[in-house]
């Protein structure tokens, strides 16, 4: 009996990873798909895109902030091989990896009232984060005569990070789209 029973605990365990990865992947493909739906791209890389960081933040949303980050910096490494801007090796670190890898910090709020809406905004500010960073060490050259460096990284990566925040908020925001991944959450944790 008590063998039975532990055979059945695994193949659950084994069914519930293999749903993890599916579902994971899926959402990293959509992602990948509306990254090329794009509004406006910048010169020094950054685009406005049609929610492509809602999908990476769904991830950590459903499955918790550990997969969100390890599915963040997977879609990060696939955004490099995509569409790579290399500048220096440890720019590419921070630009791709680390800073799509933040969009998983949704998943820190997974379980709490409004989690989605808190989840996104902390991700995104977290990649935000990431690029400001990068924009700072790395693209300062850029920085036009008698600015400030860093209010210019600031405010060179508000310029595609802040739109598309705005518009997936307001997304997510609408009760029908909110209760629906709300269910979707429960019924891809339970299945």
């Amino acid at each position: 009996m008590k063998s039975t029973f532990t055979e059945s605990k695994k193949t659950n365990q084994s069914h519930t990873k293999t749903k993890t990865l599916v579902v994971s992947a899926m959402l990293i493909a959509l992602a990948m798909v509306t990254s090329m739906l794009k509004v406006a791209s910048l010169p020094f890389g950054g685009s406005i895109t049609l929610f492509s960081m809602l999908f990476i933040c769904l991830i950590g949303y459903f499955y918790g902030f550990r997969v969100g980050i390890i599915s963040g910096i997977a879609y990060g490494i696939l955004q490099f091989i995509i569409e790579p801007y290399v500048f220096v090796p440890i720019q590419v670190l921070l630009d791709y990896p680390l800073a799509f890898g933040a969009l998983g910090l949704s998943g820190i709020f997974a379980k709490s009232k409004y989690g989605l809406l808190k989840g996104y905004m902390l991700g995104v500010f977290g990649r935000y984060i990431f690029h400001v960073i990068s924009g700072y060490i790395f693209f300062k050259e850029y920085t036009p005569e008698g600015m400030n460096e860093v209010i210019y990284a600031i405010g060179y990566n508000l310029t595609y990070i802040l739109p598309e925040l705005i518009l997936t908020t307001i997304l997510i925001s609408i009760p029908t789209i909110s209760t629906t991944l709300s269910s979707l959450k429960v019924k891809l944790k339970g299945a």
